[in-house]
């Protein structure tokens, strides 16, 4: 037994003096003792209210002994894909197998299977028929009913039916995990189990469900498109604990599922609680040799600050899975964890992120959420920010504080990203001024994903004058506090909503920042955003109108190169796309011009002296005014 840590094997249950384990957590990530990552935290849950816990990271799914090791459990079986959706894991955007895997031992890739939270409860119920299959995590939660999988390109059941599993624990699963133990534990049937919040089981009885929302059947969603958007917009004015209702999913006439709704938001203590557990914050030693675990290297010196977030960017699952929200650790349990870090013997002095989905949010957004639940068909910051919005950073400026005097630590960085625009909403530049003097390094990560008001309005994104006004009080700050940082905008091609006139758009923003990006990121449909329903059915699920939807492979590497338009690999692409935009205005000789015309790209010395002369002039003049 490896002291601190969990059991993974059978010798470390035994020398425990265990006979059995109550639940065997199964992951398809190695084991890591973080609270960064899902299985640790819902592990050491248990373990806190007195249940045996043993772990089987990344079985072999081919061999039905690699989930016998600790025999039956008392109680159930839990099942994670890991930290990530499996598909996601594997796979880019464009469908291609990724070389590295950051949860697997060494980056090794091919650990663990396609649908991983599918295939692992599948081998779990060849072996033992009856035991009760609890999904969780990140895939099961977002696959919880019928969804879009974008790498077959079909329309899906439930993971619950097609795992064979009796319940899903979906969103951040503290609170439903423990009813389920005591409910197991008290002896009721896992087919009983109907009631838990945050659960999803199946039902043969629809009137069991008081005050339920019967959803499309499976039969009508796969026959049209538009019954899905329907049902995904249903399914996502329901994702908030205060006000969401029973849903019904019916698959045949004996066949629902029942979701119910969201568990309830932790407060402050049990928050501190769940993030004060004994984790060791490493991997388990047993992978050393194999080169560690890739992912703990980001989140090792990082603190988790809070969870939830009310930015609800369309294209991000954040909604469906830690809700909106807003629920904080306080300043006492983050600063005894910060002092724990000081004492690591590879800690250089600098905390690498205070955060969480977005740092800067470390409140609900107004006073009434607490009580009565974020609203069902209205945003926070979107189109602009709410008139009941509290845009206040005094308590993350004090928290910061805080850190930054604790003795041996240099530097706090902020690294999980913030919302520019609720920093505009907040009229006190305390934050803005403290961030620029102690917590960037030069360069700021910002996110505004695109420059098209159309574009933008698909993604639940400000409007472009919104950042722009961001940059010019940032260069402000700056100037007065006499640094010269920049920021590094993230930026998004594909998105639904976006044309190659939107991107050619993108393309001569670019142009006149001076920048090019070293990567962009073409958008991904992952399971259960509003982006993807978009991106399947071709409509807006919240007017039900048509957007358009850039699918072709080929437009999609276009939109991308426009991105890159400076790259040598990418001059075909780009020009093949500012033909089809009818903006070959931009093909020239121009300050204004993306590229230069096809016959005269192998020009004389001189003219590519000149050439590139001009366009560090225009980059030159472009920081001098930022």
């Amino acid at each position: 037994m490896t002291r601190g840590f969990l059991p993974i094997c059978r010798r470390d249950m035994e020398e425990r003096g265990w006979d059995q384990v109550d639940f065997v957590y199964v992951s398809g990530d190695a084991y890591v003792d973080h609270p960064s990552f899902g299985p640790a935290v819902i592990t050491r849950h248990l373990e806190a209210h007195g249940y045996k816990v043993g772990i089987i990271a990344q079985p072999d799914w081919k061999t039905r002994e690699s989930v016998m090791e600790f025999g039956e459990p008392r109680l159930a079986f839990l099942v994670s894909a890991g930290n990530m959706d499996s598909m996601v894991n594997h796979y880019s955007v464009s469908k291609k197998r990724r070389r590295t895997d950051a949860y697997t031992p060494g980056g090794v890739m091919g650990k663990r299977p396609d649908y991983a939270a599918v295939v692992y409860s599948n081998l779990i119920r060849q072996v033992y028929k009856h035991t009760p299959i609890i999904l969780g995590g990140i895939e099961a939660s977002l696959r919880r009913l019928a969804h879009y999988d974008y790498w077959s390109d079909q329309l899906k059941r439930s993971v619950l039916l097609d795992g064979g599993a009796d319940l899903i624990s979906y969103g951040m699963g503290e609170r439903s995990i423990l009813e389920i133990a005591e409910a197991l534990d008290s002896g009721i049937a896992v087919e009983d189990l109907t009631f838990i919040r945050g659960t999803v089981c199946k039902v043969r009885d629809p009137g069991c469900a008081y005050g339920a929302v019967t959803l499309p059947s499976y039969e009508e969603l796969r026959e049209d498109r538009k019954n899905y958007a329907k049902s995904f917009y249903i399914q996502y004015c329901n994702t908030d604990p205060f006000t969401a209702r029973p849903l019904l999913e019916p698959y045949s006439r004996h066949v629902y599922l029942l979701q119910n709704p969201p568990a309830r938001p932790l407060d402050q203590a049990e928050m501190d609680q769940i993030y004060g557990y004994p984790y060791q914050r490493a991997c388990h030693p047993v992978y050393e040799r194999q080169g560690g675990i890739p992912a703990t290297r980001e989140v090792k010196f990082s603190l988790i600050s809070s969870r939830g977030c009310f930015g609800g960017c369309n294209f991000c699952a954040l909604t469906f899975h830690q809700g909106r929200i807003v629920q904080t650790r306080s300043h006492e349990s983050l600063l005894d964890e910060a002092k724990k870090l000081t004492r690591e013997k590879d800690f250089k002095g600098y905390i690498h992120d205070v955060g969480g989905p977005t740092a800067n949010f470390r409140q609900p957004s107004c006073a009434r959420q607490l009580r009565h639940g974020v609203c069902r068909e209205k945003q926070c910051l979107f189109p602009k920010p709410c008139e009941n919005l509290l845009a206040d950073h005094s308590d993350y400026v004090g928290l910061l504080r805080k850190l930054r005097d604790i003795p041996g630590v240099r530097k706090v960085f902020i690294r999980s990203g913030i919302r520019f625009d609720y920093v505009l909403a907040d009229k006190d530049d305390t934050f803005l001024r403290e961030l620029c003097e102690h917590h960037v390094s030069g360069q700021l990560k910002v996110a505004p994903e695109h420059v098209s008001d159309a574009v933008l309005d698909k993604m639940g994104k400000p409007r472009h004058s919104v950042y722009q006004a961001f940059v010019k009080k940032f260069g402000e700050v700056n100037r007065q506090l006499g640094k010269e940082q920049y920021l590094i905008p993230y930026l998004m091609s594909s998105h639904p909503g976006s044309t190659l006139r939107d991107a050619v758009k993108l393309a001569e923003y670019l142009r006149d920042l001076g920048y090019m990006p070293e990567q962009v990121q073409d958008f991904y449909p992952t399971p259960s955003t509003l982006s993807t329903c978009m991106y399947y059915t071709g409509l807006d699920p919240r007017t039900m109108q048509p957007v358009y939807v850039p699918r072709n492979p080929h437009e999609k590497a276009m939109q991308r190169a426009l991105l890159q338009y400076r790259d040598p690999k990418n001059y075909k692409l780009v020009l093949e796309a500012l033909r089809r935009a009818g903006r070959t205005d931009l093909v020239g000789y121009g300050p204004r011009c993306l590229i230069r015309p096809e016959k005269s790209r192998t020009g004389s010395d001189e003219e590519n002296s000149a050439h590139k002369h001009k366009k560090k002039k225009i980059r030159n003049v472009h920081r001098k005014q930022k």
